[in-house]
């Protein structure tokens, strides 16, 4: 394999091929950390032998069968594995002799995938939203320690113990290498998909720091999410949270001006938006209706494709937005939805009618923090005229923000109800 510079060739075939290795190797071994090792052990080898020997015509291979091999080596070498190993060669001679066996086995695993098994681990309910998420891109996104604190605004360290503490977590409550039973399937898809929508929403509006938004963020979601898909494709909301994540990825270069500063959906310039995604984002959410009835993922697609159907703010059918807000409301209910219906009612209904919305969620505690509460109370007295108390709802949003691009924006928004 030809190729430039072999430690860049080692680096890309790592996060290509990473959750391949840790899940096969952790199918292997029946534990997470100790996967993770292995596999970085090979990649270590790599980086030692490719810049001599050359990159391998099938690299992501090497790495599989190096690892195995340590794995097993590990195994036979120290003592408190050997019952493992063990297990290991019963279970192989097992399947090789026995197609009863191997029938069984089948049955057990209804969808036998070695990454989608690694996938439910990562994001498994026993573990805290921070672990899940962490655990996740390092495992699945191949991201480095100092990447996902980098994109998450947060000391190396404390990544650091997110996700030893998550993979200890896994290994006390011994929680298997497995996919849930078809019973439990539901409940754990959902965490799943939480998991895949927190980075998704992360990267797409940055809760702190000097950036708007954090592109590599969305694209690690948006390849989780074209995993999940491709291996569960009679899952509907899976295809809705795809359809979501593709329709408002398609608006990322529009989302900044020249020097990265915010631009809000009415003043974007949507022959910037990625009419590719557009296109992928509205067939994902075609295969979710063809499915089924839409869950929220759907649904908030739904939302997203009136956006990406019009021509124009203006164009945009925002009558039958705020119908699919409603019945988002119904199937999960939160103060963020009725906010977000508030505004679709505004557009469709007046000013008021979304004001009136808006009044009645000002004394909910999951906002008392919440900058886009203020933000969207602020834009709605600008359109009805009432300027002074514009402002000082601009003003408070600024205050509540920890991003500084959005801080700018609404200060810049007070300044302008100022007049």
């Amino acid at each position: 394999m030809a190729v430039g510079d072999p430690h860049r060739v080692v680096e890309a075939v790592w996060r290509i091929e990473s959750a391949r290795v840790i899940a096969g190797l952790a199918r292997m071994v029946h534990d997470v950390g100790l996967a993770e090792e292995l596999a970085q052990d090979a990649l270590v080898l790599a980086l030692e032998q490719w810049p001599k020997s050359g990159v391998p015509d099938n690299p992501g291979g090497w790495l599989m069968l190096t690892a195995k091999h340590r794995a097993i080596d590990m195994l036979r070498r120290r003592t408190r594995y050997e019952h493992k190993l063990a297990e290991v060669g019963r279970d192989m001679e097992i399947r090789q002799e026995s197609a009863e066996a191997e029938l069984d086995d089948a049955l057990d695993d209804h969808i036998g995938d070695d990454v989608l098994r690694l996938l439910f681990t990562a994001c498994h309910p026993v573990l805290s939203t921070e672990g899940r998420l962490a655990l996740t891109l390092r495992l699945l996104g191949g991201l480095t320690t100092e990447e996902i604190a980098r994109a998450f605004l947060v000391p190396e360290p404390t990544v650091g113990q997110r996700i030893f503490r998550a993979k200890r977590t896994l290994a006390e409550k011994r929680v298997r290498i497995e996919m849930p039973a078809p019973a439990e399937l539901g409940e754990r898809l959902a965490s799943v998909l939480e998991v895949i929508y927190l980075i998704f929403n992360e990267g797409y509006s940055a809760t702190a720091g000097d950036d708007w938004m954090r592109p590599s963020l969305c694209e690690e979601a948006l390849r989780l999410g074209r995993i999940l898909v491709g291996l569960m494709p009679e899952e509907p909301e899976a295809h809705g949270l795809v359809a979501l994540m593709e329709i408002q990825a398609s608006r990322i270069r529009a989302r900044t001006g020249p020097d990265g500063e915010p631009v809000l959906l009415p003043d974007q310039d949507r022959g910037l938006w990625d009419r590719l995604l557009v296109r992928r984002g509205l067939e994902a959410l075609e295969r979710a209706e063809g499915l089924g009835t839409l869950g929220p993922y759907g649904l908030q697609a739904a939302i997203a494709a009136c956006h990406a159907r019009a021509r124009s703010t203006d164009d945009t059918d925002w009558e039958r937005m705020a119908a699919l807000y409603l019945v988002l409301a119904y199937l999960a209910p939160s103060p963020v939805v009725e906010l977000n219906r508030a505004v679709a009612v505004s557009r469709a209904y007046g000013p008021a009618r979304g004001l009136e919305i808006v009044e009645g969620l000002v004394t909910e505690r999951a906002l008392k923090g919440y900058p886009q509460l203020p933000a969207v109370r602020g834009d709605l007295l600008v359109r009805l005229g009432r300027l002074d108390e514009a402002r000082e709802e601009f003003e408070r949003a600024a205050e509540l923000t920890r991003n500084e691009r959005e801080r700018t924006l609404f200060l810049t928004r007070a300044a302008a109800a100022r007049g």
